[in-house]
C-alpha cells in the first residue's frame, strides 16, 4: 500500500487549476457554502499569480485566438494585393504569362500565340522596337510570336455538312492545308522552282491549273504566278534560316450542289537577305485568301483527290511594284528601290482584320 494520500495517488487524475477555480466560483454563486481546502488553496494560488502578472491566458486571449486574428489579417492583405494585381492586368493584360490575349509585344510576353479562331478586330499591337538580323530575323515584328511554318496551318475538326460526310469534309480540309503549304512554304517553291506538288492538288477540269502553268512558264501582267505562289529570285535573295512565320485560319461550310466550301485566310512573313554578301535583313509579307470547293462526284465531273479553286486574293507587302517576272522583289533600305513608285494607299501588312478584296494598286506599307 502506498504512503501517499489518496488525492495524490498516481491513479487519481490531476485536475487543472483553472477548472478548480471555475468549479469554486460556480459553487460560490450557487450556494453560500464554505469552500473546501482544495478550492481555497487553488484560489489563493491564482490570486498570487495574478498579482505577480503570471496568470495563465484564458481561451479568448490565448495563442489560438491570436493566431486566428493573424490569419484573417493575412487573408485581408492578400485580398488587397490580389485586387491590385487584377487592376494592373486589366490595364495591361500583356503582363500575364504567355500574353493570352495577344495584345503585348514579343519582348513583353514570350511564347507562340494560340491559333487564330476568329477574324481579328484590328491590327496587332506594335512589337517592341528591333532591327531584324541574321540571328533574329523577326525582331521588331508582330510575327515573332506567330507559329513557325506549317505548324501554323491548322485545320478545324471536320463534321458532316450539306449532305457530305465527315470524311469528305476532312479530305477537303487536308487538301486545302497541303495547297497552302506547298504554294507558300515549300523550300523549292520559295526559291523559284516550279511548284509541281501544289499544281497536282488542283482540279484539272477547271481553268485555274492551265492559267497557273502558263504564268509560271511566261509570266506577265496578265499571267502572274504570284497570285497563287510565293517565289523569290534565287539570284537576288535567299531566305534567312528555314523559318517562315504563319498566322491565319481555315473554315468550312456547305456549298452549292452538295459541295464542301472551304475558306482559307493566311499571312506569311518571309525574312530574306541579298545574295551579294550584305547582311541587311528585309521582310516580305504575303496574305492569301482562298475559297475552294470539293464538289459532289455524283453531280459534277470531278477528279478524286483534287480540289477546285473558286476565288483567290492576295496582298503583298514590301515587293517592287509593277514587276511581272514571276518573283517577289523585297526592298532593302540600303539599296535603291526597284520597280514603279507606289500609287496605292498606305496599309499595315500585319492587319488581318481588313478586307483585301477591294485593294487597288501597289501601295506603301506602314511597317515590315
Amino acid at each position: 500500500m502506498s504512503d501517499k494520500p489518496a488525492e495524490e495517488s498516481s491513479s487519481t487524475p490531476e485536475v487543472p487549476d483553472d477548472v478548480w477555480e471555475q468549479f469554486a466560483r460556480a459553487n460560490e454563486q450557487a450556494a453560500p457554502k464554505e469552500p473546501s481546502a482544495r478550492a481555497r488553496m487553488v484560489t489563493d494560488r491564482l490570486r498570487q499569480q495574478e498579482a505577480r502578472g503570471e496568470l495563465p491566458e484564458g481561451w479568448r486571449t490565448g495563442p489560438a485566438w491570436r493566431e486566428k486574428k493573424r490569419g484573417r489579417g493575412v487573408w485581408k492583405a492578400l485580398g488587397v494585393l490580389l485586387a491590385a494585381a487584377v487592376a494592373v492586368v486589366a490595364i495591361k493584360p500583356s503582363l500575364l504569362p504567355g500574353d493570352p490575349f495577344g495584345s503585348g509585344s514579343a519582348d513583353e510576353a514570350g511564347g507562340t500565340l494560340p491559333a487564330e479562331t476568329a477574324a481579328p478586330t484590328g491590327p496587332p499591337v506594335s512589337a517592341a522596337p528591333g532591327t531584324p538580323t541574321l540571328d533574329d530575323p523577326f525582331a521588331g515584328s508582330p510575327a515573332k510570336r506567330w507559329a513557325d511554318g506549317e505548324t501554323g496551318i491548322v485545320v478545324p475538326e471536320a463534321e458532316a455538312v450539306g449532305g457530305r460526310s465527315k470524311a469528305d469534309v476532312a479530305r477537303a480540309l487536308e487538301l486545302t492545308r497541303k495547297l497552302l503549304i506547298d504554294a507558300n512554304l515549300d523550300p523549292a517553291t520559295l526559291r523559284g522552282e516550279r511548284p509541281e506538288t501544289a499544281l497536282g492538288l488542283l482540279e484539272p477540269h477547271q481553268d485555274v491549273p492551265g492559267f497557273l502553268k502558263k504564268a509560271l512558264s511566261k509570266p506577265d501582267k496578265a499571267h502572274d504566278p504570284l497570285l497563287m505562289f510565293s517565289r523569290f529570285d534565287p539570284d537576288e535573295v535567299r531566305l534567312v534560316g528555314d523559318v517562315v512565320k504563319t498566322r491565319g485560319r481555315i473554315t468550312f461550310k456547305a456549298g452549292e450542289g452538295a459541295a464542301v466550301a472551304v475558306h482559307a485566310d493566311y499571312t506569311f512573313v518571309y525574312p530574306v537577305v541579298r545574295t551579294d554578301g550584305t547582311t541587311e535583313v528585309a521582310r516580305t509579307i504575303v496574305r492569301r485568301v482562298l475559297d475552294l470547293e470539293l464538289s459532289d462526284p455524283a453531280k459534277y465531273r470531278v477528279t478524286p483527290g483534287k480540289i477546285a479553286v473558286v476565288k483567290y486574293d492576295q496582298d503583298i507587302g514590301n515587293s517592287a511594284c509593277d514587276v511581272y517576272d514571276g518573283f517577289l522583289h523585297p526592298h532593302f533600305d540600303s539599296a535603291e528601290p526597284t520597280g514603279a513608285a507606289p500609287t496605292g494607299p498606305t496599309t499595315d501588312p500585319y492587319d488581318r482584320s481588313r478586307d483585301i478584296g477591294d485593294d487597288k494598286g501597289c501601295g506603301v506599307v506602314s511597317r515590315t
